[in-house]
């Protein structure tokens, strides 16, 4: 089993493994690690139910962000631990789906929606 100390370490690593391009522009955002998501959540994400919610992206992303953007409260990004966590069973498995979590997530943040992310295989 992953205890939480090592779970937010391997979300850190996560973080510090995006090229450094890619972090300078990581601008007003906050990235939140919780044990599952919520019903509202769930509902936001549009999971029926019995699905999985690994990661959940809230806020504007960058391409959506005009000359106005300012004064708004963080974006967010939530890591689900339980899911990750039951999925993964073994280290490598929770740090390869933290990972992948991880960058997806972002890549909602950079504007990519999610017909355009499964297209890339994320």
């Amino acid at each position: 089993m992953i205890d939480r100390e090592t779970f937010d370490r391997l979300v850190e690593e996560a973080l510090s493994s995006i090229p450094e391009e890619f972090q300078a522009k990581l601008d007003n955002i906050e990235l939140l690690i919780a044990d599952w998501p919520t019903r509202e959540q769930l509902k936001q994400a549009g999971l029926r139910p019995g699905q999985t919610l690994l990661g959940l992206y809230q806020g504007v992303p960058h391409t959506r962000r005009g000359s106005r953007y300012g004064l708004v409260p963080p974006d967010t990004i939530t890591i689900f631990r339980g899911p990750i966590v039951v999925l993964g069973r073994t280290r490598s498995g929770v740090a390869h789906l933290i990972r992948r979590t991880v960058l997806h997530e972002i890549a909602h943040h950079f504007g990519f929606d999610e017909k355009r992310l499964r297209e890339l295989g994320y």
